[in-house]
């Protein structure tokens, strides 16, 4: 029984999620990290404490 009941869940939630993928715009959420990814970077860059001299 747990198996039909798990191969459900995973059929029905695929299904779901194919129709709203088709239907709606749905940002890609590999670009959206991507983008998130640089800016944090950016932020880090520009707020990180200066070394100092014999700290190489």
């Amino acid at each position: 029984m747990g198996i039909i009941r798990s191969g459900f869940s995973v059929i029905a939630g695929t299904v779901f999620g194919i129709y709203i993928a088709q239907n709606y715009n749905v940002p890609n959420i590999k670009k959206l990290s991507d983008t998130g990814m640089a800016l944090l970077k950016h932020i880090e860059e520009t707020y990180r404490k200066p070394k100092k001299r014999g700290d190489d």
